[in-house]
């Protein structure tokens, strides 16, 4: 499907203006995106935002807790949300304006995580921040109005990644009780030499010499060893694990990898719906100011509300 014309000018900008990482150096490449932010001028209101520090194995974490307007008397779901970036660049604020509006869209309490980057912080940092973040959040939710039985794990591209493998994690250590997962183009393994690598490996702003780069800084010198921390897909069993929302992109190199983790968790009996937005590339559905975006994310709120109905540990229906 071709991209709109909005979408179309907004690709020519991402593949004109985003620094080539690959030629970077990690801080130089946070550096380098960090400066070509576009300062938010109309942020989405919700009802609070907080930014505090929760324990971790290694240190502190950030994260930014969002909570809606409406604020009924029973607790509320809670999103547990891990920001994309090749596990090297982005933060907190680069997803703020996503982060309020799945806060609004869906009435849940939404829990940014600000993890650990690499290349300074190489795998498991950030798995492990994940992990210890989600466990956190589910045993202090009560402290911020949230229902830790209706407890998700979400994220896009590396973000992605991360939350697949809390919710791996926490059915392998037996807490906490995830009810479910939204996935949003996640990077899944390091191979390079998919169906959509093949077919969008330039010119759709993600690119293969960058996502090589971003797994070299996240994971150097395992390629042949890739531990299922960091390659989900690679689990011996996927069963028990909590429902999943994954979205894709058409003209995405990450697609194959995506689509490919949707099927094994449906092949392991894991409810799944999985959508491929037709004509978009990679990282679309967090530009606030695209139409394409807004139009996926009313379609994705209800969906989400439905899978925030569920109890973890619940047959999902």
């Amino acid at each position: 499907m071709p991209l709109d014309e909005q979408a179309e000018t907004i690709l020519r900008g991402l593949n004109d203006n985003f620094p080539r990482v690959e030629t970077m150096t990690g801080a130089q490449a946070r550096a380098a995106t960090k400066a070509g932010r576009t300062a938010v001028v109309d942020a989405e209101p919700v009802g609070a935002v907080q930014d505090r520090e929760i324990p971790g194995g290694a240190g502190p974490i950030g994260v930014r807790i969002y909570s809606p307007v409406a604020r009924p008397a029973e607790p509320l779901p809670v999103v547990v949300y891990f920001h994309g970036g090749g596990f090297v660049i982005c933060d907190l604020d680069s997803h703020d304006g996503f982060c309020r509006a799945m806060c609004t869209g869906t009435g849940a309490v939404v829990v940014s995580v600000d993890y650990r980057l690499a290349p300074e912080a190489r795998w498991p940092a950030a798995a492990d921040d994940a992990y210890a973040a989600t466990c956190w959040i589910a045993q202090h939710a009560h402290e911020f109005g949230g229902d830790s039985d209706r407890l998700l794990v979400a994220g896009d591209s590396s973000g992605g990644n991360l939350a697949a493998v809390a919710a791996l994690m926490a059915r392998d250590r037996g807490a906490p009780a995830v009810a479910g997962q939204l996935l949003i183009y996640p990077v899944i393994e390091p191979v390079f030499d998919t169906e959509s690598y093949e077919e969008f490996a330039e010119d759709h702003f993600l690119t293969r010499a960058a996502m090589q780069w971003y797994w070299d800084q996240y994971l150097p010198d395992r390629r042949d060893d890739v531990p299922v921390y960091a390659a989900p897909v690679r689990a011996e069993d996927l069963g028990g694990l909590p429902p999943a929302i994954v979205i894709t992109a058409e003209r995405d190199p990450l697609r194959s990898e995506g689509e490919k983790y949707a099927a094994a968790l449906a092949d392991a009996g894991v409810p799944v719906h999985c959508r491929r937005v037709a004509g978009m590339f990679h990282g679309f559905l967090t530009i606030d100011a695209m139409t394409a975006a807004q139009t996926e994310r009313r379609e994705l709120w209800p969906r989400l509300r439905d899978l925030m109905a569920e109890r973890a540990g619940t047959p999902s229906t």
